[in-house]
């Protein structure tokens, strides 16, 4: 990345203008065509924003451009340049938030399981952005347009804190922490299986899925350092209740780091498994969240409860 900054504070390659993504496609793929392959590979983009990218000559195959319905090949390298998001009006919506903390500086938002954090071409409403927009008035200028005020994101399938800037100091202060490592960010979890270790370290890169565009996986190939420590909480039947701590804010890190050592998130849709618990999404929370404040100087922590959906799944194991 060009940015050191934001590779540290954000792993989300789609939403960095001027961005290369590339992919080699694999023997069950051949045949499709291009356009579907990207819109599928891509998070958060449309099939007509991939066909745009695909007729400005966004993207090649074999370094060559093609039409949106070109069929691939096994093997076919394609490559994509994301262009810089294009100037587009983000509308404020009256979307209910949970403010936990607002100052002149910035706003800390408990975000209900389902909700977006930021728009993404071709897909510029019902976000947390459209809402802060219509909360605040005021945000941070310094991720673009498309992302005003955000700092760092959560998935959107998970719950919990997130903080955004009002304005570009606070903004710069905020990011600072988060590539320094000094916000506090911890997470509730619940992971299939009882882990061995009441304490432990997931120290283990984090890239793309060759074998599955939509998904990342712990891998040497093209992949970033990343981070987590978890500690055990309480052993319910078949399942671990954790508290994690990131040191890096990859994409789908815990989930990713949880799969990989055996015990992915329940709920999970991507990561997880067909059987045994249903949630509408993973049974992740952003619990904790802690940074000196960017004017007075002073800790801050903040925390929000497990939500309802997880406490039902909780209390249905602990009555088994």
């Amino acid at each position: 990345m060009s940015n050191p900054n934001k590779e540290q504070i954000n792993d989300e390659e789609l939403m960095n203008g001027n961005e290369r993504m590339e992919w080699t496609v694999a023997a069950e793929h051949k045949k499709e065509r291009i356009d579907k392959y990207i819109t599928e590979a891509v998070d958060n983009v449309s099939r007509s924003q991939v066909q745009l990218w695909i007729g400005d000559g966004m993207v090649t195959v074999n370094g060559a451009v093609v039409k949106a319905n070109a069929k691939l090949s096994e093997g076919d390298l394609i490559e994509l340049q994301i262009p810089e998001p294009a100037a587009v009006e983000i509308v404020a919506e009256d979307i209910p938030l949970e403010v936990v903390y607002e100052d002149s500086d910035l706003i800390v938002i408990n975000k209900q399981r389902g909700l977006v954090v930021h728009p993404a071409p071709g897909h510029t409403s019902g976000t947390l952005v459209n809402a802060l927009m219509h909360h605040c008035k005021d945000l941070s200028g310094i991720n673009g347009e498309l992302r005003p005020g955000i700092v760092h994101r959560i998935d959107k399938d998970t719950s919990g804190l997130i903080m955004a800037a009002k304005n570009d100091r606070a903004h710069a202060s905020l990011a600072a922490q988060l590539k320094d490592h000094t916000v506090n960010r911890r997470y509730i979890a619940l992971v299939h299986g009882h882990l061995n270790h009441d304490q432990g370290t997931v120290d283990a890169p984090i890239g793309r899925d060759t074998n599955d565009r939509k998904m990342y996986t712990v891998t040497e190939r093209n992949s970033k350092h990343a981070v987590t420590h978890f500690t055990v909480t309480e052993r319910i039947n078949d399942y671990t209740l954790l508290e994690l701590k990131l040191e890096t804010g990859r994409t789908h890190q815990i989930r990713v780091h949880m799969k990989f050592i055996g015990h992915p998130l329940v709920g999970d849709p991507t990561y997880g498994r067909n059987k045994g618990i249903k949630m509408q999404g993973q049974a992740l929370h952003a619990a904790i969240l802690g940074f000196v404040h960017p004017t007075t100087g002073e800790y801050l922590e903040f925390s929000a409860p497990i939500p309802q959906d997880m406490e039902d799944v909780l209390a249905s194991l602990r009555s088994r």
